[in-house]
């Protein structure tokens, strides 16, 4: 029996693994690949074989417009929101307001987050570093990640001080050694629709197909929200 074989964004990766567990469960092979949006979609480029892609709703779209993706496939996660993270245990910067947010960076030590280069995060985390006019002075005590479970992962083992975190929520509260403190505030703050996609080249596009519409069904909202999705009410 063909594996079921998916490659998606970091910020799935919460939901994806819990389904994968049942589905395997019931019988099916099912395999995943996770990491930065960039990286999974150059992957599918790259002819890597996949059944199911799950990636940021924008670039479903234009692996859809190059054929990549079976025309109206796509269903949406929910959306996702940016937050700050601390190692568990340590004491929770400021991050209400944007006042707050730029002193809590400025005197943090090391700032971890998704490499910008192919993480929607990370693009977030550049963005609001210019917007704060702190740029430069951050640059030093930046350091990059594949996506932003391997920052969280890096994070919850280190043992420095002043050490924060920033990317997507549904990374963030997967990982148990790290604190959520907060959202990036409100005119910072940057949330992005993540969706699914059955791949053209799909072997198994059954089994994909029935993944995707229980991953993005009625029924798993419940685990979506308890991950960091949030939808229209």
């Amino acid at each position: 029996m063909a594996a079921v074989r998916i490659l998606s964004a970091g910020a799935a990766q919460a939901v994806v693994e819990p389904l994968m567990a049942a589905f395997k469960q019931e019988g099916h092979d099912v395999k995943a690949e996770f990491s930065a949006v960039g990286a999974m979609k150059a992957r599918l480029l790259e002819g890597v074989p996949a059944d199911l892609i799950i990636l940021s709703g924008a670039m479903i779209d234009e692996l859809i417009a190059a054929g990549q993706v079976v025309a109206g496939s796509r269903a949406d996660l929910g959306r996702v929101g940016t937050g700050v993270a601390v190692r568990a245990g340590t004491p929770l910067p400021n991050v209400k307001t944007t006042d707050a947010l730029r002193g809590s960076l400025l005197a943090a030590k090391k700032i971890v987050c998704p490499d910008p280069g192919t993480a929607t995060a990370g693009k977030v985390v550049m963005s609001v570093l210019e917007r704060m006019g702190i740029a430069e002075q951050a640059r030093p005590r930046l350091q990059f990640f594949p996506n932003g479970y391997a920052a969280m992962s890096w994070l919850a083992e280190s043992h420095g001080t002043l050490e924060v975190g920033i990317t997507q929520n549904t990374e963030i509260k997967a990982n148990k050694g790290v604190t959520y403190v907060g959202p990036l505030p409100d005119e910072l703050q940057m949330k992005t629709i993540y969706s699914a996609g059955l791949c053209a080249r799909a072997q198994d596009s059954d089994t994909a197909k029935s993944f995707l519409v229980r991953l993005t069904g009625p029924a798993n909202r419940p685990a979506l929200e308890a991950a960091g999705y949030e939808f229209d009410r």
